[in-house]
């Protein structure tokens, strides 16, 4: 993620802030050109671009402290980009819309990904079949409160499902721990979920569904009979050699969404490496040292991405491990992963192209 500049006063400004904390200007989101602007109202409900540029307002979901995004004045839609394609969302009493503004935020930054690699993303009604629709859902409770049936995260022909429960840190801990992951968020979610979507996107000539056949597997082979003997048996003894997860081994298709949602993890945070311009050069450790002096979101391949990343990720989690907290990025990324991170990154960039 980039940092923006306040247009009004010139001070830093982060991609979620709603208000600049030097001059108090309003700030929005405009997908068009990725930028975060400084607004000044005009009219009812109407804010222009500092300085001098069109009129504006904000997508109606700001009305519940959701969304920072803006639309042109004239535009027919009420909501941006991003909220646009949701179903059902958290209902808005008080816990419904901080886990509604938590998923949120989640998915505008899935969604800054998508924008900046120019990737398709057609609403239901541009594709009624199967484009891109997301619920979050609530879980089943009996009268008491208590949980009867958890809603289940996942993808089916575009419909992207989130369990909204998980926008609570305590609910989506204590899953991380039962399932045994070392890594477990909202934004991985939705960037895992959305590379089943892109699978059907992308990957449909044959000689691009060959190759990901080659690198991934069948995405053909039973999906249950998979995830049944994953969990009856665990992964395969050498998962590490040719994996980037314990999931990504149970099924070609899961392969592909776990290696999607890392080259987003990656691409996006050596983005912010680079806005900071942070470098390691740990004297002693030369192999360590790295520096981001490429825009991540065009990389030539992904050799490239993973020189930067190993070692701003072994830094990362040596910062957490001061911090006693856990690492950031407890992954490995042995050469067969590489390989499939690279195809990825082909894909997109020819999709975005």
């Amino acid at each position: 993620m980039k940092l923006f500049t306040c247009a009004a006063c010139g001070q830093t400004i982060h991609f979620d802030n709603r208000l600049c904390i030097r001059c108090g200007a309003s700030l929005g989101f405009r997908a068009e050109d990725g930028m975060l602007h400084a607004l000044t109202p005009e009219g009812e409900g109407g804010w222009r671009i500092v300085p001098q540029g069109g009129l504006y307002r904000f997508c109606a979901n700001a009305a519940h402290d959701i969304c920072n995004w803006i639309l042109p004045a004239g535009d027919p839609q009420v909501f941006c980009a991003v909220c646009r394609h949701n179903r059902i969302v958290p209902t808005t009493d008080p816990k419904g819309l901080e886990r509604w503004r938590r998923i949120g935020a989640a998915q505008r930054h899935l969604f800054y990904s998508i924008l900046r690699w120019r990737l398709p993303h057609p609403t239901r009604e541009e594709n009624p079949d199967g484009g891109l629709v997301f619920d979050f859902l609530a879980d089943e409770l009996d009268a008491g409160g208590n949980v009867v049936a958890a809603a289940m995260t996942g993808h089916e022909d575009g419909l992207i499902s989130l369990r909204a429960a998980e926008a609570d840190d305590a609910v989506r801990e204590s899953v991380r721990v039962s399932m045994g992951e070392p890594y477990r968020t909202l934004l991985g979610h939705f960037r895992h979920e959305i590379g089943h979507f892109y699978w059907k996107e992308l990957v449909r000539d044959p000689a691009t569904l060959e190759e990901a056949r080659r690198l991934f597997g069948d995405e053909r082979e039973d999906y249950a009979a998979a995830l049944r003997r994953n969990y009856e048996e665990g992964p395969p003894a050498d998962w590490q050699d040719r994996f980037i997860s314990t999931y990504a081994s149970c099924h070609p298709a899961e392969d592909f969404a776990e290696c999607w949602a890392h080259f987003l993890h990656i691409v996006d945070t050596l983005e912010t490496a680079r806005a900071f311009g942070l470098n390691t050069d740990p004297k002693g450790h030369e192999e360590l040292e790295a520096e981001v002096t490429f825009d991540p979101y065009h990389a030539p391949n992904a050799g490239r991405l993973v020189e930067a990343w190993i070692p701003l990720s072994v830094a990362m989690n040596a910062i957490q491990r001061s911090m006693g907290q856990p690492d950031s990025y407890p992954f490995l990324l042995p050469p067969p992963v590489v390989e499939k991170l690279d195809f990825i990154n082909r894909l997109v960039r020819g999709a975005g192209s």
